[in-house]
C-alpha cells in the first residue's frame, strides 16, 4: 500500500509500506479521509518522543471496512485502543487507561495510508450519505465535546449565563466554540493571532472572532486550545474571579499559569485529554444530526501531497482550520 511516512524532522515521504495485518476481531479499513492534527505536527517537528521515525502518523480517519466483522460498513475511527479491564476502563474513563494505545504511536501505525486495522469497538457506523471528509473530523471534535462536557460540570456559573473565550482558532479552538454553542453557552468569543485564519473563521465560528491582542478581561470560562506558556498567561489574566480555565492544548509543558491569582481569586483550572467511548459516539451523533453545524471548514489534498501540506501548515499558509488528506 501507499503511505505518508514520517522519516525525520520536517520530513514526510510518500512511499510503499507494508499492509496492516488485522488481529482476530479487527477490521481492515480502506481509508478515504484523514485529517492532520496538531499532534501530527509536533511529531513532524521532532517534538514528540512518543512518535519516533520512521512512522506512519495520522489518527483522524474515516473509511470503508473491506475485511473483518464490519465488512461493508462506512465508519469513522476512534483511534484510542484501551485495555478494557483496568479501573478507569471499567469506570468508563478509557481516555485515562494507563495501557491505552493510539494509532500513530508504536506499536500501532497511523492512518496516513491506504489501509488501517482497528478493533470493531473503535468503529462508529455512519449514516448513508454522510461525507467522509466530515466524518474524519469526529476525533478532534470528540476532544472538544469531552472538554466542554467537563466545563459544563465544573464551572460555577451555568454555561448559558457565561461569557466564554476560546484562545486559538485552529480545529480544536473552532470545535470548542461549536461545542460551546451546542451546550447553550451565552456568549462565545474566539481569539486568533493569524489574520488569514481570522478572516476565515468569521464565516464559520459562532460568536465573535477577534485578534488576541484586542482582548479585554472578564470571562467566566477560558478555553486554552493552544497550550503554550503565552496562552496560559493570557488565560490566567483574562478569566474573571471565580471563573475557570479549560486547558486542552498540548503546545508545551512550560510555566504560564498564575497560581497565586488562581488561589486568591478561586479560579478553577482543569486539564482535559481526549474523550471516552461514550463521548466519541455522542460527538458523531451531534455531527450527523447537525448540532455542530455544516462542518464546512476544511481544505483537502491528496495523500501524495501530504509533505507539502505539512510545510504549508508550518508556514501558516492554510486558512482553513483542518486539512484533510485523501489516500
Amino acid at each position: 500500500m501507499k503511505a505518508l511516512v514520517y522519516t525525520g524532522v520536517k520530513a514526510m515521504t510518500y512511499r510503499d509500506a507494508p499492509e496492516p495485518n488485522p488481529d482476530m476481531g479487527e477490521n481492515l479499513i480502506q481509508v478515504e479521509a484523514v485529517g492532520i492534527c496538531g499532534s501530527d505536527m509536533h511529531g513532524y517537528l521532532g517534538h514528540d518522543e512518543r512518535r519516533p521515525a520512521p512512522l506512519i502518523l495520522g489518527h483522524e480517519a474515516a473509511g470503508t471496512v473491506i475485511e473483518g466483522p464490519l465488512a461493508g460498513k462506512r465508519v469513522t475511527v476512534n483511534p484510542m485502543v484501551p485495555c478494557g479491564t483496568c479501573e478507569t476502563c471499567t469506570e468508563g474513563r478509557e481516555n485515562l487507561c494507563p495501557e491505552r494505545q493510539l494509532i500513530s504511536m508504536p506499536p500501532r501505525e497511523g492512518a496516513f495510508a491506504e489501509l488501517l486495522r482497528m478493533p470493531s469497538d473503535n468503529l462508529v457506523e455512519l449514516p448513508d450519505g454522510f461525507p467522509m471528509d466530515k466524518a474524519a473530523m469526529a476525533e478532534p471534535l470528540a476532544v472538544c465535546w469531552h472538554a466542554i462536557k467537563l466545563a459544563d460540570r465544573l464551572t460555577i456559573r451555568p454555561l448559558e449565563h457565561s461569557r466564554c473565550l476560546v484562545l486559538g482558532g485552529g480545529a480544536i479552538g473552532l470545535g470548542s466554540a461549536l461545542c460551546l454553542q451546542a451546550f447553550g453557552a451565552g456568549e462565545i468569543v474566539v481569539a486568533e493571532t493569524n489574520p488569514l485564519r481570522r478572516t476565515y473563521l468569521a464565516a464559520h465560528a459562532p460568536g465573535a472572532v477577534v485578534d488576541a491582542a484586542d482582548l479585554e478581561t472578564g470571562y467566566d470560562l477560558v478555553v486554552d486550545a493552544v497550550g503554550y506558556r503565552g496562552t496560559r498567561e493570557a488565560a490566567s489574566a483574562l478569566v474573571k474571579p471565580g471563573g475557570a480555565i479549560c486547558h486542552i492544548g498540548l503546545g508545551d509543558a512550560d510555566a504560564g499559569l498564575d497560581i497565586r491569582r488562581a488561589t486568591l481569586q478561586e479560579i478553577t483550572f482543569f486539564g482535559t485529554y481526549c474523550y471516552t467511548k461514550a463521548d466519541f459516539r455522542e460527538t458523531v451523533d451531534a455531527m450527523t444530526s447537525g448540532r455542530l453545524g455544516p462542518l464546512e471548514w476544511t481544505s483537502t489534498r491528496a495523500l501524495s501531497e501530504g509533505s507539502e501540506a505539512f510545510a504549508d501548515l508550518l508556514a501558516a499558509r492554510v486558512e482553513a482550520p483542518k486539512v484533510i488528506l485523501h489516500p
